[in-house]
């Protein structure tokens, strides 16, 4: 039996990760021989801390080795499994990875600036809020955006808070912040 691939580890992994709350985000398999190794990144609401990714850990690791002694699974003469959050610098894709980044720094995709996430309206496909800054004499605004034109952005590392004029526009919607924001920003 071949090493199995990610998309046979997800079938173990997404209803282990469910259960504890979690969602998988991504699966890396790197096969070289005795130093093979799994890597799996989740996350969820709330984020999960070193307690619930080492219980994960063991979860995921038990299912494993069940799989192995079935002959469902085979990772041949040994692998390192790990269980990881995905880090900043995953790129946001879904409208969840919108919604655990409200507040934060994010670079936009294709040049598009940096902007705060404002939040994520409620739905399916969303729209994205996003606050873009102000600039000389003009307040920072909230703007709507699908999700297919800011996916791929990447949050950004800040050493700061966000801005006192941002902070009061976070969890608030196009809609929801001045009457007299321009139409074409809505």
């Amino acid at each position: 039996m071949a090493f199995p691939t990610e998309q046979d580890l997800r079938s173990y992994l997404e209803p282990l990760a469910a259960e504890a709350g979690a969602d998988v985000e991504y699966v890396t398999v790197t096969r070289a021989g005795a130093k093979s190794a799994v890597r799996v990144a989740v996350d969820g609401d709330p984020r999960p801390d070193l307690d619930r990714l080492e219980e994960l850990s063991h979860r995921v690791s038990e299912a494993f080795d069940a799989a192995e002694e079935r002959g469902d699974l085979s990772f041949g003469p040994g692998y390192t499994l790990e269980v990881t959050t995905p880090g900043v610098d995953m790129p946001l894709t879904q409208l969840r990875h919108w919604r655990r980044n409200v507040g934060r720094l994010v670079a936009l995709p294709q040049g598009g600036g940096t902007v705060r996430v404002a939040g994520v309206a409620e739905g399916e496909d969303g729209p994205v809020h996003l606050i873009l800054p102000g600039g000389k004499g003009t307040p920072p605004r909230v703007v709507a955006r699908g999700l297919a034109d800011v996916a791929g952005a990447v949050v950004e590392v800040e050493f700061s808070g966000a801005p006192a004029a941002e902070r009061e526009l976070i969890g608030r919607g196009p809609d929801d912040v001045d009457a007299a924001q321009p139409e074409d920003n809505k």
